[in-house]
């Protein structure tokens, strides 16, 4: 038996609060927060993703501040820490793939991949925030609150949006869209 906060879908837990919590991104507010965070490192990385980051690389330094760019050259993209793999962090505050548009920080990967000169959009974990996913004998997602986000709870309070239909997109590219379905039937119970 589950606690009442977890809703097993296959082999993955996800936290109630995913398919409860309003949410719904506000770049115009936020700034582009979740890339800005304040940390030694950025976010999550699995090992194909390196590999794929790699090859795409030279297409995505295209749309790096210089200063990144002489940091990737120098130190790398990823830093690893006990056995974890995480985007390098500039400063202690940007993810090292950050460009801005105005005052809006986003992601330089994800441009090029909208902008169709790549196939890899960007890190899985980047695609899901807020959510995050742990590894415990299987998946179990979580939702990893912010300040910088609050102005996206209000904008989801006001659209009627949750975390599941903001990161819909990115659970259906980790897990399927069958398996999303089954994720909204089982919170309906």
């Amino acid at each position: 038996m589950y606690p009442n906060d977890l809703i097993p879908v296959g082999n993955v837990l996800v936290r109630k609060e995913i398919v409860t919590e309003p949410f719904l991104c506000d770049l115009k507010k936020c700034k582009g927060g979740c890339c800005t965070i304040e940390s030694e490192f950025g976010a999550p990385l699995l090992k194909d993703e390196v590999e794929k980051i790699k090859e795409i690389l030279p297409v995505v330094k295209e749309y790096l501040p210089e200063e990144h760019i002489k940091a990737i050259e120098e130190k790398g993209f990823y830093d690893e820490i006990e056995g974890e793999l995480l985007t390098s962090s500039l400063n202690n505050k940007a993810c090292v793939f950050v460009y801005y548009e105005g005052d809006i920080a986003k992601c330089a990967i994800e441009k090029a991949f909208f902008l169709g000169r790549v196939k890899f959009r960007k890190p899985v974990s980047c695609h899901l925030f807020p959510i995050r996913v742990s590894e415990f004998g299987g998946d179990i997602l979580r939702y990893e609150k912010f300040a910088e986000c609050n102005p996206a709870i209000e904008n989801g309070k006001a659209n009627n949006s949750k975390i599941i239909d903001c990161c819909g997109e990115a659970l259906e590219r980790l897990y399927g869209s069958e398996w999303v379905e089954s994720l909204k039937k089982e919170s309906n119970k």
